[in-house]
């Protein structure tokens, strides 16, 4: 059986996010995303909503299990056996950062990854964006998948009145 690693920390996940999940479903047996925290970075969403979002987005790809992680991708996808690690590029910037991140996984877990170019129309979308807006009180239509949205409003309210109190 043929498995991808899709690694990320997904705050909150994309239709940029989405499509290259989709992508990676039609040519590997099993894709795993995989949701990693890194403790240098602060999330506006928790790892459970994380998790719980892409559930959500991912719930009619029956060959797309969603998991939490911890440690090194690397290290992750070389102890799960996985074929490749799967990632997206929207710019020359991002595919610069993504090549040095597949030689780095490659020379400490032996794992090629694939690099996927997202499709034009998705080039503006990032979480960034999407956690910009919500702060602004915007729209994120069109930016997330329209089967989570409100989803992701809840939590954002849950979580914003939470850091409120």
């Amino acid at each position: 059986m043929r498995r991808a690693l899709i690694p990320g920390s997904f705050d909150p996940v994309t239709l940029g996010h989405l499509n290259i999940i989709c992508r990676a479903a039609g040519n590997y047996d099993e894709v795993v995303v995989g949701i990693f925290e890194n403790p240098e970075k602060h999330y506006l969403f928790t790892l459970e909503q994380r998790v719980a979002l892409l559930r959500e987005a991912t719930q009619n790809l029956a060959n797309v299990r969603v998991v939490a992680c911890d440690g090194y991708t690397a290290d992750y996808a070389k102890e799960g056996g996985f074929a490749a690690i799967v990632r997206g590029y929207r710019s020359d910037s991002d595919l610069t950062y993504e090549q040095k991140m597949a030689q780095y996984n490659s020379g400490r877990g032996g794992v090629h990854t694939l690099l996927l170019e997202t499709p034009p129309e998705l080039a503006g979308v990032s979480s960034t964006r999407v956690r910009e807006r919500l702060a602004a009180g915007e729209s994120i239509s069109g930016l997330v998948p329209e089967s989570c949205r409100k989803t992701v409003l809840r939590f954002y309210r849950e979580n914003t009145e939470h850091a409120d109190a």
